[in-house]
């Protein structure tokens, strides 16, 4: 193993990361916010000062393979998540460190759990960087790096970094050269969140609220800077939001594809079909069983449409208490929760592609009982899909029910209802935010204990980075040279 690449790699993430708290400090020495000031500078010192052993830790190799790649993609999201809760700590805003560490990792996996129960009380700039954290979380903070400056000259060893820290089944590069392919993902999530905050500002918003609103849905975050999340803003914006909740949604692979003029090769995607039919389909149920609450069909299909956006991007805004709705409604939501969004978009869950993957695999089990001598083979888009990823979908579906599974027991302890205690879990292993019950999307994560916390923290990293890299911190051999 070369522990000397790690380390150095390590410490880059801290000075991009110090690099990023810029923004909020100039906010907050901007707005007179002296003790947010305070925060984010003794933050960042301390950053810098961490980073300065890259010149002792300089490898002699920039060599690295898939093992390396898994451990400097969970090391890294620890330390950001770590060094990210600082500034509410060293501000005064929050300060209980379980707590700040919880909003931290919350924020950089995109989940959007919060335990604060008001949040208009923080300051402008601990407010941007609560939701700034969603966006660098959204393409992956190890992507960004991947963009501004190679790790290595040889970009296979690059791409066991891109594979550990990109969300789907499968990853493929869109050009031979793995750093164009990092840029050109992260011009494309550029232009798309500038074009909301457009929008955003076209129907009113201030330029604050339209920044940080966009942050929030293109990293499918959902950290709102309003203690009823969306509910104050008009239907124009919330529509706005739905669309581009929607579009971050999307694989950005077939962006990629538009902007080459490959109109069929993304005509033809299969996911993306599944996708927005379930996303209709559930549009139409939940607004024919929620009409009755509404003044009108137009009012119930308007929430309606924003919801389901919400919860299977797992961005996890809301217009409404959700959690009022008839039960039909509230499960149809959770089961969302777990389907998530396409692979290789910034939202959470299970992943379309992944869901249709398992689902082809067991017809093709189905027909081969049938006929014990066929060979039927599983294609997705047309092409032939390998059975070691189909052993990998496998084996991603049974590690995340049992880890899922163990953190339900460790919450029960809370002795809070099964509602609270099951969504919880269902909502931070997916990286939605709300649930139901205690944790709705007008109610709050502090009503756990300090130790549920950090289960819940340690399950939201878990879940961000597909299982495998956080848990390979935890074998012996995976350390061994």
């Amino acid at each position: 193993m070369n522990r000397r690449m790690i380390l150095y790699t390590l410490c880059i993430v801290m000075r991009v990361e110090a690099m990023f708290m810029a923004p909020a400090l100039i906010i907050a020495l901007v707005l007179g916010e002296k003790a947010a000031a305070y925060g984010f500078l003794l933050s960042m010192l301390l950053l810098l000062a961490a980073s300065v052993s890259t010149y002792f830790a300089r490898p002699h190799k920039r060599v690295f393979y898939a093992r390396e790649g898994f451990i400097i993609v969970a090391l890294g999201w620890v330390s950001v998540s770590l060094f990210g809760a600082l500034p509410f700590f060293f501000s005064g805003a929050v300060p209980n460190f379980i707590d700040c560490l919880f909003e931290s990792v919350s924020g950089f996996t995109t989940t959007g759990a919060s335990v604060l129960p008001d949040v208009e009380a923080l300051s402008k700039s601990l407010l941007y960087w609560r939701s700034f954290t969603h966006w660098l979380g959204g393409m992956g903070v190890l992507v960004f790096l991947l963009a501004i400056m190679p790790l290595s000259k040889n970009a296979g060893y690059s791409m066991h970094v891109l594979r550990a820290e990109s969300p789907g089944p499968e990853v493929d590069k869109l050009t031979p050269r793995m750093r164009n392919s990092a840029v050109i993902l992260y011009v494309m999530y550029v232009a798309m969140t500038v074009a909301q905050v457009l929008f955003l500002l076209a129907g009113g918003m201030s330029l604050f609220d339209s920044v940080t609103t966009a942050f929030g849905t293109a990293g499918t975050g959902g950290f709102g800077i309003m203690n009823d999340s969306m509910a104050s803003y008009s239907y124009y914006l919330q529509n706005v939001t739905t669309v581009f909740m929607i579009l971050f949604g999307v694989n950005f692979n077939l962006y990629f594809f538009l902007l080459m003029r490959k109109f069929r090769k993304s005509w033809q995607n299969l996911e993306f079909w599944v996708y927005i039919g379930i996303l209709a389909a559930s549009t139409v149920l939940i607004t024919i069983n929620v009409l009755p609450r509404f003044a009108g069909t137009r009012d119930a299909f308007h929430h309606a449409s924003f919801q389901v956006a919400s919860i299977m991007t797992t961005t996890g805004y809301a217009t409404t208490d959700f959690n009022l709705w008839p039960q039909f409604s509230r499960t149809l939501l959770m089961i969302l929760m777990f389907f998530g969004a396409c692979a290789g978009s910034t939202a959470g869950g299970m992943k379309i592609s992944r869901l249709v993957l398992l689902c082809k695999s067991f017809v093709r089990d189905l027909r081969q009982m049938v006929r014990p001598r066929s060979v039927p083979v599983v294609r997705m888009n047309g092409s032939l899909v390998a059975s070691e990823t189909i052993r990998g979908a496998r084996s991603y579906l049974t590690v995340y029910f049992m880890v899922m599974l163990a953190a339900i027991l460790l919450l029960s302890l809370n002795n809070l209802s099964m509602e609270t205690t099951v969504t919880a879990v269902i909502s931070c292993i997916n990286n939605v935010g709300p649930g139901l019950d205690a944790v709705g999307p007008m109610g709050n994560y502090g009503v756990f204990s300090g130790f549920s916390k950090l289960v819940l923290s340690a399950v939201m990293l878990i879940g961000r980075l597909e299982m495998f890299p956080m848990l390979m911190l935890l074998m012996p051999s995976a350390w061994k040279r």
